[in-house]
């Protein structure tokens, strides 16, 4: 045990590079991309100390290039998952009992590796897997990942700090036991970040893991796999496991150790596993913690008065970055008539200006979906609302599979503000605009609230402080993160802590202590110094 208390070093928020022409990290990233495309490498499960590879593989491929191979995962078999539960089970002797300090120099030397040798692997990997430009790699996978490690070992110590008071002759204390059993770590494609933060957070706190990364960011998971071993990160601490999700989920939520899951993704599948954990609740050693951050049907509102050039690029940045496959992307537009037009006309003069592409091609603003069934789903609504007579594409509109999963930034304008693309979550770059009359502000604010099942993010833009305060008040439920005169994406770690309520999640705050306070179970001690031999008390005489 270290002897002392130990203050952590301050956590900032780890610059984003620029990746300008001649800067050395655009080199970097495109040497480091051309190598990953033009190698092959062979993924295994990663399971206490071995690295399982069991002959059942799938290819992994790029989303802007389909029929390129860059390498094979393995997939589980139900035994597999069993193994992974008790490597977690074993490794969590030893773990849990780590000194909080040394947990927090293995996670401390892991962001330092991002920061630096492991930068251009991370982002490039990013790149391929996911299809980020490298500026949404940059600040993702390299600054997002860095900022959540050395925050995390902050918001721990600040949590370890809380404790309660004492009178006189008795020491209270409290100390924050890692959960009794293991942790199911679930992540989404979308954010590299995202993906080594569920599992890692948890794993700070003194628990142990059992991780399934998406299919379709196998290929950067296992960079963070990489990092996390060098760094230090114990065997068995984390357990990465691939496969068929209904198995792997059943498997893990039908073991009486499972103590909580961390989760990013659908809200149906988040839902689903929130009734198998019901139906399996008398197995349970313990009740387990429930933390998921799912779905957005994410909006923007205009007041008469806001800046229309400033809400155009609030449209193309946080509808279109990353094809819209953010979970805070905005989808949902409510312009005021007097000034629609304009706005309006702003947002097709940037879509028109827009480069699509690989990222390999660094002046690419726009690459390709995720994968053909997301590709499939886009052009289904795309096509509708063609022939549909309340909408109107004003912008975008083709898209093409051939290569790869492409889908033009598209603008459709509806008069019917319960058209299906103002209230469907379709995690593309889509963004549907509903013009309302200005005296109807009022109005729209509430038809904004009740529109959507979820509460993730939204933002308003106005130069009125008495407009800016009602819709404050009046979307204070609409939104988790509520952004003013700012586009409804790009929450930063430690300034910005993220999360959504209603159908968008459990908003336990990723990026905040909150979040942390999730995988411990505190322990009140009480010491008394002079204890009292005799039951009887002063009034009875």
């Amino acid at each position: 045990m270290g002897k002392g208390f130990f203050n952590v070093p301050e956590p900032t928020n780890e610059p984003v590079k620029s990746y300008a022409p001649g800067t050395p990290e655009r080199e970097a990233v495109t040497q480091q991309y051309n190598t990953y495309y033009n190698s092959s490498v062979d993924v295994p499960l990663y399971i206490g100390k071995d690295e399982v590879k069991t002959g059942n593989t799938r290819n992994m491929t790029l989303p802007h290039d389909h029929q390129h191979v860059v390498g094979t995962y393995h997939l589980a078999e139900k035994k597999h998952i069993d193994t992974a539960i008790s490597s977690a089970l074993e490794a969590r002797v030893q773990w849990s009992q780590m000194p909080w300090e040394q947990r927090a120099a293995i996670f401390l030397r892991a962001a330092d590796l991002i920061a630096g040798p492991y930068r251009a692997k991370i982002n490039a990997a990013t790149m391929i897997a996911q299809s980020k430009t490298v500026h949404q790699a940059e600040i993702d996978a390299a600054c997002e990942l860095i900022d959540f490690l050395r925050f995390n070992v902050k918001f721990m110590t600040d949590i370890y700090k809380e404790q309660p008071a004492s009178s006189s002759g008795v020491w209270n204390r409290v100390e924050y036991r890692p959960l009794e059993g293991f942790i199911y770590a679930i992540t989404p494609f979308n954010f590299t970040a995202i993906a080594a933060n569920l599992p890692a957070s948890a794993a700070l706190m003194g628990n142990t893991v059992v991780w399934k990364p998406s299919d379709h960011q196998i290929f950067s998971a296992k960079v963070i796999v990489d990092i996390f071993k060098e760094a230090g990160v114990p065997d068995g601490v984390i357990n990465v496991v691939y496969g068929d999700p209904i198995m792997i989920t059943d498997t893990v939520l039908a073991s009486p150790d499972f103590s909580g899951i961390h989760f990013t993704g659908s809200t149906y599948v988040f839902k689903e596993i929130w009734k198998k954990i019901g139906e399996n609740i008398h197995n349970y050693k313990t009740y387990p913690k429930i933390v998921g951050e799912t779905g957005g049907k994410d909006f923007i509102i205009a007041h008469p008065t806001s800046n229309t050039k400033q809400v155009a690029t609030a449209i193309t940045r946080g509808g279109f970055e990353f094809q819209g496959q953010k979970c805070s992307a905005a989808s949902r537009i409510y312009l005021p008539k007097s000034t629609a037009t304009e706005i309006i006309n702003h947002v097709k003069e940037d879509v028109a200006s827009f480069k699509m592409g690989s990222p390999a091609d660094l002046s690419n603003f726009i690459t390709a979906v995720i994968h053909e069934g997301s590709f499939d789903k886009l052009a289904s609504y795309i096509d509708q609302a063609k022939k549909d007579s309340d909408a109107e594409i004003v912008a975008g509109g083709n898209y093409d599979k051939s290569k790869g999963y492409f889908i033009e930034p598209t603008v459709i304008v509806t008069t019917n503000p319960n058209y299906a693309t103002m209230e469907t979550e379709l995690f593309g770059p889509v963004v549907t605009i509903y013009i309302y009359d200005d005296k109807d502000w009022s109005k729209t604010l509430k038809l904004v609230d009740a529109t959507s099942e979820y509460a993730l993010t939204g933002a308003v833009f106005s130069e009125c402080r008495y407009a800016l305060e009602e819709a404050n008040k009046a979307l204070q439920n609409s939104a988790g993160n509520f952004y003013i005169n700012d586009k409804p994406s790009g929450a930063v770690v430690g300034q910005q802590p993220f999360g959504g309520a209603r159908a968008s999640g459990t908003n336990d705050k990723a990026g905040s202590a909150q979040n942390l306070l999730r995988w411990v179970s505190p322990r009140l001690i009480k010491e008394t110094f002079v204890t009292p031999v005799d039951y009887r008390y002063p009034f009875l005489g």
